[in-house]
């Protein structure tokens, strides 16, 4: 790591980091030429400069990237700055995003003379929007493939009182499905485009990929539509437990079609998890696979599926059109299934059933890691968020290609399927795993240029040198979910495409969304969020449930604004009312909701999240935060991959104890007692002189969710009885 700084760094350094000679004489130049192109601007306009004359090539490798930018940044103190900034909006470049052409338009009669161009009137946008999000939604609904059969008497209704967050579009009538399929002028839509793109795992070689048409996926749909008119019954739910295929989306948008509801199941779930979701759920019919291939290894899908219910399952080949299995007398193969529609004179035809906008379309599930997982019902409200919020946020557009590694049992799965039919973009699909070399083959071939990402995956993609030689550089945006970022992670993804930014967004499948996620019209922090999304509003309570002032830099729970598009108003089995409102405090006469978050407010209004509120811990009287610690540990030492961070409180009583879990990286074999010296020195000079390490155990792996959330109540349980049969032995 650099700790030089910038002016210190010479052509033997750059050397040290990976450059030859020649290069490192004409990099050094660059740096004197950006060092005098910022002036006296500070590190951040040096860093500007730097990204913008394309100093850094995403061929470097990684150590002069880490070299450069910590040496840009190394006196720079946060904690009076803010966050070190690595992105920075031009205004050519805001006034071309989809929320900066709104702006533009509209600013001006929204805000009057308060408005001056997109990037310096951001803010105060985004707070009109969460004061007034009736005026926000009916401009932004022009922007996005929404097509109502009956309109909405208005866009927000709050008379029912029961209601905290309202009734959203009341009367509104279509179906959200046909929104997707359907040509369209604004956004951009034709039946020739592009819909989806994609590529086998066992195709890496190739150098073309896949691809689907607006219409050859609407006819495609409207087929199985017909198909499971003929099996199933209009209100059915319908599940589908299968890796997020060309297959599975089709499913996914006729079953909606034909008026009937999706139940999601990640692929990755065991036989009782499929058995508690299809039993919450009272599904009639599942949709899967006889295989998962990944690595070309098969692993059993269909025989966890008939462990876990009796239910009729169709049931597609994971190669080719053969099962490789036999099937249960009640099941039907895929060929089978679509064979119903022989004798229908117009198969590739379906009038679209038409619902209320408030009927339920897609049940999800919370990640239901102990106990009964909550089931989350979306309505046809919930998919327009998402398409919105990625419309807004990510800047997703007719002509973007959109990768996202997921599932349609995660969250993800419906958010990145909707983010793309509803702003015109197309679908990239990569039928394998993403941790290898071959998905960046794809996000390459492909011309991926908005791919989302989890950080554990950045961090395995970077720890593996797998993508090296690879070209990104047509990814304009990357975003990341599921967890928080590691900062220097995030400096490997974004340099891989010339430093484009990393939107981060943070939500919940109850939101149909994120409440904190960066924007193109606001310079980003690696690691860090830039506001509030479009139309949400929040504040950050104290131990004692007050809200902090909105530009004091503090450390809380956050609690939303109820007022929230898309957000649940209801569980199938579970009191919605006592899971995220009661308890809550009440803040300008409206009743928070409850999402479980401990986030930080930086100077300059930056946000950082902490973990979950139960993520917290109590170090000699002073609150402190697992993620904020794990932060400091990944850094103190190279051997280090990632670390947990979990107190534990002695089996004799007295204070909580700071214990520290690492996973080290390939072919490291560093002593726990020297990571304990070099995570307390870390912990000492970045957070608090008085936090003591008391504990350091190397583990192979951390338990995560399957969603890839890190389960620190796990590793809790599993030190309190090591320690506790210590104490006893």
């Amino acid at each position: 790591m650099g700790t030089k700084c910038l002016t210190e760094v010479n052509v033997d350094d750059l050397v040290s980091a990976g450059l030859a000679a020649d290069e490192a004489e004409q990099l050094h130049r660059t740096l004197r030429d950006a060092l005098l192109g910022a002036g006296s601007g500070g590190p951040r306009e040096v860093w500007r400069e730097l990204v913008a004359r394309r100093a850094l090539e995403p061929s470097h490798p990684h150590r002069l990237h880490q070299l450069i930018y910590y040496s840009v940044y190394s006196d720079w103190d946060s904690d009076v700055n803010g966050p070190p900034l690595y992105w920075f909006p031009s205004l050519d470049q805001a006034k071309q995003t989809n929320l900066g052409r709104l702006m533009e338009s509209h600013g001006q009669d929204l805000l009057g003379t308060l408005y001056k161009d997109p990037v310096t009137s951001f803010s105060l946008f985004q707070q009109f929007s969460a004061s007034r999000p009736e005026v926000y939604w009916s401009i932004v609904l022009k922007e996005i493939a929404v097509k109502f059969e009956a309109p909405p008497r208005c866009i927000l209704d709050t008379a029912d009182k029961s209601k905290h967050g309202g009734t959203w579009l009341p009367g509104a009538v279509l179906n959200i499905a046909e929104c997707c399929l359907q040509p369209s002028n604004h956004p951009r839509k034709e039946d020739n485009s592009a819909a989806i793109v994609w590529r086998e795992e066992r195709d890496d070689d190739s150098s073309t990929v896949k691809c689907m048409t607006l219409r050859e996926l609407r006819e495609r749909v409207m087929l199985v539509a017909n198909a499971l008119n003929a099996t199933f019954s209009r209100g059915d739910a319908i599940a589908i437990d299968m890796p997020m295929t060309v297959n599975a989306v089709i499913i996914y948008l006729a079953i909606i079609l034909a008026g009937m509801v999706v139940v999601s199941i990640a692929d990755s779930f065991a036989a009782k998890e499929i058995a508690s979701r299809l039993h919450i759920s009272k599904a009639k019919g599942i949709f899967t696979q006889d295989f998962i291939l990944r690595g070309g290894r098969k692993f059993p899908l269909y025989s966890r599926v008939v462990e876990a219910a009796p239910l009729k399952a169709i049931v597609l080949p994971v190669i080719g059109d053969e099962m490789g299995i036999q099937l249960r007398e009640q099941d039907l193969s895929w060929r089978d299934f679509l064979s119903s529609v022989n004798d229908n004179p117009r198969p590739h035809h379906f009038a679209p059933v038409y619902w209320n906008i408030d009927s339920v379309t897609n049940i999800l599930f919370s990640s239901g890691t102990t106990g009964e997982p909550k089931a989350i019902p979306w309505t046809q409200v919930s998919p327009i968020r998402c398409g919105a919020d990625s419309w807004a946020h990510c800047d997703v557009r007719p002509g973007d290609v959109m990768c996202w590694p997921t599932n349609l049992g995660w969250v993800m799965g419906p958010i990145l399927l909707y983010s793309c039919f509803l702003t015109g973009a197309t679908l990239a699909l990569y039928h394998g795993s993403p941790l290898g070399r071959g998905f960046g083959k794809f996000v390459q071939d492909a011309g991926v240029t908005v791919l989302g990402t989890v950080p554990s995956l950045v961090k395995a993609w970077k720890s593996t040198n797998c993508m090296d030689g690879l070209d990104w550089t047509e990814v304009r945006v990357f975003a990341s979910t599921g967890e928080s970022s590691n900062v220097d992670d995030d400096l490997w993804l974004s340099s891989r495409s010339y430093y484009s930014p990393i939107i981060e967004c943070c939500g919940g499948t109850e939101l149909a969304s994120s409440y904190i996620q960066g924007s193109p019209l606001q310079p980003q922090a690696f690691g860090a969020f830039s506001n509030k999304s479009m139309t949400t509003g929040f504040v950050i309570l104290d131990d004692h449930g007050n809200a902090y002032p909105d530009d004091q830099p503090c450390i809380g729970e956050v609690g939303l604004f109820p007022i929230y598009m898309g957000s649940t108003d209801r569980l199938l089995n579970v009191d919605h009312e006592k899971v995220y409102f009661e308890g809550m405090p009440k803040y300008k006469g409206m009743r928070l909701r409850r999402h479980g978050d401990l986030i930080k407010r930086t100077v300059g209004g930056y946000y950082v999240v902490q973990g979950r509120a139960d993520d917290t811990m109590n170090l000699g009287g002073i609150k402190a935060s697992s993620v904020e610690i794990e932060r400091v540990c990944d850094r103190a030492d190279e051997s280090v991959l990632e670390t947990a961070a979990i107190s534990i409180s002695p089996v004799t009583g007295g204070p909580e104890q700071l214990v520290i879990l690492a996973v080290l990286k390939k072919g490291h074999n560093t002593a726990a007692d020297e990571l304990k010296k070099k995570f307390t020195r870390a912990v000492h000079a970045n957070l608090n002189p008085l936090f003591k390490v008391s504990f350091v155990r190397i583990v192979p792996e951390f338990p995560r969710t399957a969603s890839n959330k890190l389960l620190r109540r796990v590793l809790r349980d599993q030190m309190r009885r090591e320690l506790s049969l210590q104490s006893k032995l």
